[in-house]
Parts: structure tokens; C-alpha cells; sequence
């Protein structure tokens, strides 16, 4: 052979940890590279054991609820260091399967650092190995962002990373950021006893997301007591024993046992030797790569998070897909970023897919509005003063359901199946011509009949 391998993939994440299965599967000789561990962020450090962490803090609220259900619970008690320790148990469990897996599909495991030399070959840093390829695949996905603006004393603020491994509960915490991960930790810490403040730079947290939702998780947030503080960035944080002191360019001070920068993520390209070798990288050093997940040079592929294009676990694992039809089964597969449902994981949880109301507008579209706001079953007995809102945005021309959103209990479980039926591009007739299962929250999609206002374009 020419070359070592077929494929070398640099990152055992989700889309790494796919791609090179898949090509293997496919006849390629394939080799994966991972420094760390595998499973990537997902995996060891965000979505699994973030919703891990999610599951804990709702049930102090459902330990309040049960007694309008009749039942009598004795003082609760949390431990953090037990939810820590069987988080990290489990995904020991789960990085554990995603290796055996790649192993079991014929992949070479190499536990190593891949840097480029040239553009067929890479050094492992640990081993100082040299290796040839005749296709790369690079899915090294990101890392939480230290950017605080010039602000000094980041380096007394934790992320999302460190988070999860924290050896004492903070019983006062202070979130800067304004995106998932922010909001979400905001209630996780909430949820398990934490005095929280998260301070936003912008007017409204969940930029992106459709108005009304914003609006909602505000509200649902600052009625649990959490508090949100907007228009504000920090000048500097400083540390003084065990506490953290952070101090915002409105002249506030700060106290909390743990800072937290949520302020986004960077693709994680640094030191790899991608800009000499020619891989063109864009802002932030993500890898710039066209509709088939092609960098600047043509053998050299990248997707997830290190391309910065939609940063979520099922789409690192969709571009995989693609680029193995594309680049080993000749299928050429573009990725297909429309339509993607996500969902924010705070107390209730928002579920989305599709436009949002201005997004729509923005594109053309004349829109029909339909909106509920109603009181889930659940929270009639237990007292709980909360109430579900679902959104349809509909194409006022052709009828077709452009974007759903839901700010309720289960919204995710929801809008998964409710992103199908987008995919195919149902009609708000076909979710009237459903018969709706009672009693649910979903019901109400299929029983929303009047419009509640409509917008032109």
C-alpha cells in the first residue's frame, strides 16, 4: 500500500467514533486517533452527564408535588458527591462501549495525540509514531471558551468541563452566558440547592431561539429564583480564599463559591498543524469545509463541533453518515442541516424544530400563528402555579407547518416525533385531521384550531 491506512480519523467523539466504524464496515483499513477518552464532549463532559445531573435537580420539586398526590415524604437530603461519583461511573460505562465498539469494527485504536506533518501524514506526540493516510478525517470537536473579553481572572472561573467534577457543591453560583449550557446549568445548580445568578451580556437569554420561549424560561427561571441579570459583562474576577468575587461593568459585585463561564465554545484545531499543511480555518479556528464536509484540501475531511456549523451530537453523527456514503460507498450525500430539533433542559424544558416566528418572516414567508398557554394536568393537584405553551408557525400560502416550539414537561420527548412529521413537510390540515391521545400534553398540537394571529412577510 501507499499509504498506512485508507482513513485516519483524529477524534473519538460521536462523529469520529461513527465515520470510522462506518467506513470500515464500508472496506476501508481505518485508524482513530483520541487523546482523552472516547465519547467525546457528549459523552464524558456534556450531554449525557449533564441530563444525568438534570434528572437530580427536579426532584426536589417533585418531592414538593407528591403531597397533593397523597403522599407524605419525609425530609429530603442531597448528596453531591454520590450523584458525582454514579455519574462518573456511568460514563466510565458508556466511553468503556463506544471503544469496544470502534475495536469490534476493525478500527486500529490509537490512544495518542495526531499533530500533521505534511498532508498525508501525522506524528502521535506520546509515541512520537509517524503515520500515512490517504484520507483524513478530523472531528476533534470544541471546548468551553475562556474569553472574558479582557476581563483579568478567568482563571478563577470554571466551565462546563469542570463542572461536572467539582469535589464540593457551590452553595452560591454565579453563570456568565446566555445559551444552553448556561441556562441549563442555572436550574441543574438551582434544582440541587444553589443560590444562582446569571448574568447575560445581551437584552434576552436563548438568542435564536423564537421569541415566546425566551420569554417563557425568563419567566419560569426568575419565578424558581433564579436571577437573571442582563446587559452586563464582567470586568475582572478575583479570588479570595474560597470565594470568588466577580465585578461587572454596571459596578456590581458578586459573591459565590464558583463562577461559571458558559460563553460559548471554540473549535479545538490549536497546534494540529492544519494551517500548514493548507486546511483552510475560519473564525475561531474552526475547519471551513463546503456541503460535503471538504476542507481546502480535498482528502481531508472534518465534522461536529470543530467546524463550528450546528453544534449538537445527532448532527456530528448525521455529517459522519454523509461523509462515509459520499467518500466510500459513492453516494455523494450532502449534509442536511434543516430542521434539526434541540431542546434547552431547564424546569419546564423547551423543545423546538424548524423556523422560528421572525426567522419565518425573515425568509418570505407569510405566517399563520397558532399558540396555546394551558395548565399541564400535573399541575393541577400538586398546586404547582405553571403553565405549558406550545407554538405552530404555519406557512399562511401553502398551509405547511414551518416551526414548532414548546416550553412544557416532556417538551423534548414531543418535538422529536413532531420534527418528523416537519421533515415531511406536513400541513397544519394533517395535524387537525389527528385524533389526539388523552389526556397528554401533546394533544394540544393537534387541537390548536384557532389561529391566534398572522403576520406578513
Amino acid at each position: 500500500m501507499k499509504y498506512d491506512f485508507d482513513l485516519f480519523v483524529i477524534g473519538g467523539g460521536s462523529g469520529g467514533v461513527r465515520a470510522s466504524r462506518m467506513a470500515s464496515q464500508a472496506g476501508a483499513k481505518v485508524a482513530i486517533a483520541e487523546e482523552y477518552g472516547f465519547g467525546g464532549t457528549c459523552v464524558i463532559r456534556g450531554c449525557i452527564p449533564k441530563k444525568l445531573f438534570v434528572y437530580a435537580s427536579h426532584y426536589r420539586e417533585d418531592f414538593e408535588d407528591s403531597a397533593g398526590f397523597g403522599w407524605t415524604v419525609p425530609k429530603a437530603a442531597f448528596d453531591w458527591n454520590v450523584l458525582v461519583a454514579n455519574k462518573n461511573k456511568e460514563v466510565a460505562r458508556l466511553e468503556e462501549i463506544y471503544k469496544e465498539n470502534v475495536g469490534k469494527a476493525g478500527v486500529e485504536i490509537i490512544l495518542d495525540r495526531a499533530e500533521f506533518l505534511d498532508p498525508h501524514t501525522v506524528h502521535l506526540k506520546k509515541s512520537g509514531r509517524k503515520i500515512t493516510a490517504e484520507r483524513f478525517l478530523v472531528a476533534t470537536g470544541g471546548r468551553p471558551s475562556r474569553d472574558t473579553g479582557g476581563a483579568p481572572g478567568a482563571e478563577h472561573c470554571i466551565t462546563s468541563n469542570e463542572a461536572f467534577y467539582l469535589e464540593k457543591f457551590p452553595r452560591r453560583v454565579v453563570i456568565a452566558g446566555g445559551g444552553y449550557i448556561a441556562v441549563e446549568f442555572a436550574h441543574i445548580f438551582h434544582g440541587l440547592g444553589a443560590d444562582v445568578t446569571l448574568l447575560y451580556r445581551g437584552p434576552k437569554i436563548l438568542r435564536g431561539f423564537d421569541e415566546d420561549m425566551r420569554d417563557a424560561v425568563t419567566h419560569s427561571s426568575e419565578k424558581r429564583g433564579i436571577r437573571i441579570v442582563t446587559n452586563r459583562v464582567f470586568k475582572r474576577i478575583d479570588k479570595r480564599g474560597g470565594e470568588v468575587f466577580a465585578f461587572t461593568d454596571h459596578g456590581e459585585m458578586l459573591e459565590a463559591d464558583e463562577v461559571m463561564l458558559a460563553i460559548g465554545r471554540v473549535p479545538n484545531t490549536d497546534g494540529m498543524g492544519l494551517e500548514k499543511i493548507g486546511v483552510e480555518l475560519g473564525r475561531r479556528g474552526r475547519v471551513n469545509v463546503d456541503e460535503y464536509s471538504r476542507t481546502s484540501l480535498a482528502h481531508i475531511h472534518a465534522i461536529g463541533d470543530v467546524t463550528d456549523r450546528l453544534a449538537l451530537t445527532p448532527v456530528a453523527i448525521h455529517e459522519a453518515m454523509a461523509f462515509v456514503q459520499t467518500v466510500f460507498e459513492n453516494k455523494p450525500t450532502p449534509v442536511d442541516h434543516v430542521n434539526v430539533p434541540t431542546a434547552v433542559f431547564t424546569q419546564p424544558e423547551v423543545g423546538t424544530v424548524g423556523m422560528t416566528e421572525a426567522g419565518a418572516l425573515a425568509l418570505g414567508h407569510s405566517v399563520d400563528v397558532y399558540k396555546s398557554s394551558f395548565r399541564p394536568l400535573r399541575n393541577t393537584l400538586s398546586g404547582r402555579d405553571e403553565r405549558a405553551i406550545f407554538k405552530l408557525i404555519v406557512d399562511s400560502k401553502s398551509d405547511r407547518v414551518l416551526g414548532c416550539h414548546l416550553c412544557a414537561p416532556d417538551a423534548a420527548e414531543i418535538v422529536q416525533i413532531v420534527a418528523v412529521a416537519i421533515k415531511m413537510g406536513a400541513t397544519k390540515a394533517n395535524f387537525d385531521a389527528t385524533v389526539a391521545l388523552h389526556p397528554s400534553l401533546a394533544e394540544e398540537l393537534v387541537t390548536m384550531r384557532s389561529k391566534s394571529y398572522s403576520r406578513e412577510a
